[in-house]
């Protein structure tokens, strides 16, 4: 197996790849490896994230503040009153 030394990595693309890594739930090392077999078209098909941006213009895309702010603002509704189940 070949072995590939990547010189030139600056912060912002480094924390960029450790995030992935941390969403992907796997090392840094194999998301590097899948992301190149994904850019270059060789990752099995199954194991290809499905991206849709068909109603993107239609809707929007919210960013991860975004997201954050709705959870927080509709956490409350997660909650169970215990007094109007008895």
């Amino acid at each position: 197996m070949m072995q590939l030394s990547i010189r030139g990595v600056d912060e912002k693309l480094s924390a960029a790849l450790k995030r992935e890594a941390v969403r992907r739930d796997t090392s840094v090392n194999k998301t590097i490896i899948r992301l190149l077999a994904e850019a270059v078209g060789t990752a099995p098909q199954q194991e290809r994230p499905a991206i849709h941006h068909e109603l993107d213009h239609l809707f929007g895309v919210w960013t991860t503040v975004d997201a954050a702010e709705f959870s927080a603002a509709t956490a409350c509704f997660e909650e169970i009153d215990e007094e109007m189940w008895r």
